[in-house]
């Protein structure tokens, strides 16, 4: 499991790190990169119950999102009908220039969830649709070059209690679009503070890991010409954290 207690400070999304090796390239020719403010933390902050939900265990979501800047900070506020409807902050480089933005899920009082993309100047550069109704949530699995192109894809649940949808969204050009859609996975379970799975990299490539609708077998999601899903043993969570790990 990928995500622990919740409300926990961000910790960095594995992802390529073209955009580091671009700097190095540039530094390496004697042209300085790029001089952009560079997040180093997120959490968030002004816990609320104007959204009782509940999906976490918990009725207390949070209205801010505090990012840390190099010693500064900057704090997001949602307005009164929206709330951060999530585990923690991550940060991932998702337009690979070297620097950190902020993916976070993010809840509307009649529109439900939507994943949403800030920047370092406190913008959202980047968001999915709401799901369209109240009390409707998404759960992330992570970001990465899925499937080889050299622009980084997001992936989440949709509606894991409910519509149990694997969605791939890819960043590129300032903006979201969908990708691929798989029916069948899911990786929460109402009430859990916590999201099970997430992404490995193992040698050949990343692999999504969940678990399938009936929670019975954890399933490896990868590209190869097309979506490939293969089960990889029943569930349980010994057997996930060894998948996680390289190690079944």
């Amino acid at each position: 499991m990928i995500s622990k207690a919740p409300r926990l400070p961000a910790r960095l999304w594995r992802y390529r790190a073209r955009g580091a090796l671009l700097a190095l390239s540039l530094w390496l020719a004697g042209i300085p990169p790029a001089v952009a403010e560079t997040i180093t933390s997120a959490r968030f902050t002004e816990p609320t119950t104007r959204y009782a939900h509940g999906v976490l265990g918990d009725d207390i979501e949070y209205g801010a999102l505090e990012l840390t800047l190099q010693g500064d900070t900057l704090v997001i506020r949602l307005p009164s009908d929206k709330v951060f409807e999530d585990l923690a902050p991550r940060l991932v480089d998702i337009d690979l220039d070297g620097t950190q933005e902020v993916i976070v899920v993010e809840s509307h009082k009649q529109a439900g969830a939507q994943l949403a993309v800030y920047d370092s100047g406190g913008r959202k550069i980047a968001a999915t649709p709401h799901i369209g109704t109240r009390f409707r949530w998404l759960a992330p699995i992570g970001a990465d070059d899925l499937d080889g192109d050299g622009y980084v894809e997001i992936a989440y649940i949709d509606r894991p209690h409910l519509a149990k949808t694997l969605r791939i969204w890819r960043y590129k050009d300032g903006n979201l679009s969908e990708i691929a859609s798989l029916p069948g996975l899911t990786n929460h379970r109402i009430g859990e503070d916590y999201i099970t799975g997430g992404i490995r990299e193992c040698g050949s490539g990343p692999e999504m890991i969940v678990v399938s609708a009936d929670w019975q077998q954890i399933v490896s999601v990868s590209h190869d010409k097309g979506w490939k899903t293969r089960h990889l043993s029943p569930f349980s969570r010994k057997a996930m954290k060894q998948i996680l790990n390289c190690s079944h």
